[in-house]
C-alpha cells in the first residue's frame, strides 16, 4: 500500500464567516474542504450552537504543505483580528494522493 504525506488544514471559527472562508480557500488552492459544526471554550468564552450568531464551524481542508500554509497565512492576515478563529496544521497521510 503507497501511502502519500499530505498536511491537515482544520480552521475553528465563527460560523457566520463560513461562506467567505470556503471561498478564500477554494481561490487558495483546496481542491474540497470538510465544514462541521463545533461547540467549545476558548479565550473570548463560550461557544454554542444555540443559536446562529454564537455558532461555530470546523473547516478541514486535506493539501499540500505549500497550500497550507497559503492558507495559514491569508487567514491569519485577514481574519485573525477580529473573528474568534484558531487554525492548526497536522500530518497525515493518504491513499488516493490526486484528490488533494
Amino acid at each position: 500500500m503507497d501511502i502519500h504525506a499530505r498536511k491537515l488544514l482544520t480552521v475553528v471559527t465563527e460560523a457566520a464567516i463560513e461562506g467567505v472562508l470556503v471561498r478564500d480557500v477554494e481561490r487558495l488552492g483546496a481542491h474540497g474542504y470538510t465544514v462541521t459544526d463545533a461547540r467549545g471554550k476558548g479565550h473570548r468564552g463560550v461557544r454554542g450552537a444555540g443559536w446562529e450568531a454564537s455558532a461555530n464551524i470546523r473547516l478541514e481542508v486535506v493539501c499540500d504543505e505549500a497550500t497550507a500554509r497559503s492558507i495559514a497565512a491569508h487567514l491569519r492576515d485577514h481574519y485573525y483580528a477580529n473573528y474568534a478563529m484558531i487554525l492548526f496544521v497536522a500530518d497525515v497521510d493518504v491513499l488516493r494522493p490526486e484528490k488533494f
